[in-house]
């Protein structure tokens, strides 16, 4: 039987697989994301059962509408990449969700925490608990799952496990490495919360997701490496304090490195499960870590295969088990008074004989150093000088996605360590327009790594020249920049 459903935190990693789930049930749904542009390039489509929300609870906003006709919500929602002040954001979120989910009549409230911990004092696993106790506070029936490590692509614990292995042969770790989890597939997890639905309880519950077997990190990156027909070796290190490990796994991960922070202190502990009692109330088959592990790859290249990469063959040829899952990024921002349709204009000549408008030599050098490990691009093409079109070459570059005044997406074709896009991005916001100019790298293995960082500083200083030099172009004014690297 169908339910209006409300998804909150749906762009999320769990929630962007949540919600196909639901749609395909039959469910009616409303999804909800920060940002409603990331959501529509989910690429779930135009469903008749599916409602799209932009939804920042950061904001002091009326959210009574949200819940009109509502039988069940799942909240979803995480302040882990909001950086330093996450907690404080994290319950501040909850609590004014809670409140107007109160007055709301919604019958059940499903909710993903973390396990817990007896002795942490990790405030990402604090925040977590915190939360489960304030939407019990709304006076609704809530259903709090707790889970540790959820074996699946994207998963921010299961990535930096992965990057591990893909980037180090010696691996030198925080003793955390020793500490237990209880693993979860992805499917497995899904099926518990898509199960809730169908079994609402009339008390609220804090029930313990639990795989088949309990391990230790170090377990689990030896047994992932061995699927990977790598041997490698741990050797855990006890003076890599959390805040010298943030550092470490910032130049190792490509996990983001606000969520790589927080994560830290839940995985510097022993977080047991028992997950007897939500096994007996919706049994299923849980699958072992390696086929967890099986599946994940299966599905890795989902990353790729999406709107964000316009479901471009030539971008889903190309890439490659143990590129990072999570891309690094550097870019610059500039504000100015010059209009939309100018600014595209201007970003529409790149390539081809017109350069890249700033430091056009150091963009031969590359193109030099590409010729000499066999690449291609020193011809230069372009099919229109003032125009472009989706598909279209632009030197190594192709056009991957393109929006009239606003975006443009340009795959690079350049032999290296990875997989890459650079983008320009213009935004109306009312008294000024912003354009943005980024570069956005998945990297393969530790040499992938090294390529980013190498040419991180060249980034950011062409970058900045690039946006001044297109301003400039428009007679505009220049009002701000801003330097962005992840």
């Amino acid at each position: 039987m169908s339910k209006n459903i409300l998804v909150v935190g749906a762009s999320g990693y769990i929630g962007s697989h949540l919600v196909p789930n639901l749609l395909h049930l039959g469910h009616h749904v409303k999804a909800t994301g920060r940002n409603l542009k990331l959501l529509e390039k989910r690429g779930w489509g135009s469903i008749d059962n599916l409602e799209l929300v932009e939804l920042d609870l950061d904001l002091d906003q009326d959210l009574t509408d949200l819940f009109i006709d509502i039988d069940t919500v799942y909240f979803l929602v995480h302040g882990m990449n909001h950086g330093h002040d996450f907690i404080e954001f994290e319950l501040d979120c909850a609590r004014r969700f809670s409140d107007y989910l109160s007055r709301s009549n919604v019958e059940h409230v499903v909710y993903l925490g973390a396990l817990q911990s007896q002795i942490s004092q990790s405030k990402h696993l604090t925040a977590r608990k915190e939360t489960g106790n304030i939407l019990r506070n709304s006076g609704k029936c809530v259903t709090e799952l707790r889970a540790g490590i959820i074996i699946g692509p994207g998963s921010a614990a299961f990535e930096v496990m992965q990057d591990f292995v893909y980037h180090l042969p010696v691996m030198l770790t925080p003793s955390w490495v020793t500490s237990r989890n209880s693993p979860i597939a992805l499917r497995n997890l899904l099926y518990y919360l898509t199960e809730l639905i169908e079994c609402p309880p009339d008390h609220n519950l804090i029930l313990d997701v639990a795989g088949p077997e309990q391990m230790t990190y170090k377990d689990q990156m030896v047994r992932l490496s061995k699927m990977h027909g790598k041997n490698i070796r741990v050797i855990p290190l006890k003076w890599l304090s959390p805040k010298m490990a943030t550092y470490w796994l910032r130049f190792i991960t490509s996990v983001p490195t606000n969520i790589a922070r927080a994560l830290i202190g839940g995985l510097s502990c022993d977080l047991p499960a028992d997950g007897s009692e939500l096994q007996r109330r919706i049994p299923q088959h849980l699958i072992s870590y390696e086929e967890a592990i099986q599946e994940a790859l299966a599905m890795n290249t989902e990353v790729v295969n999406s709107e964000i990469w316009g479901f471009d063959p030539d971008a889903l040829l190309r890439w490659q088990t143990g590129y990072g899952y999570y891309p690094k990024q550097a870019g610059y921002t500039l504000k100015t008074d010059a209009s939309c349709e100018a600014l595209w204009r201007q970003v529409q000549l790149v390539g081809g004989e017109e350069g890249y408008f700033y430091a056009n030599s150091l963009w031969r050098v590359r193109e030099w150093m590409d010729a000499m490990i066999g690449g291609d691009a020193l011809k230069r093409y372009r099919r229109d000088p003032q125009q472009l079109q989706l598909g279209d070459k632009i030197d190594s570059w192709k056009v991957i996605s393109l929006e009239k005044n606003h975006f443009l997406s340009l795959l690079f074709g350049m032999k290296a360590p990875g997989l890459g896009r650079l983008e320009f991005t213009i935004e109306d916001c009312g008294d000024h327009r912003t354009i943005d100019i980024r570069a956005w790298w998945h990297p393969k293995g530790f040499m992938g790594l090294l390529y980013w960082f190498a040419m991180m500083p060249a980034h950011l200083f062409i970058f900045r020249g690039m946006t001044h030099a297109l301003v400039k172009r428009c007679k505009a004014k220049i009002q701000q920049g801003n330097i962005e690297t992840k």
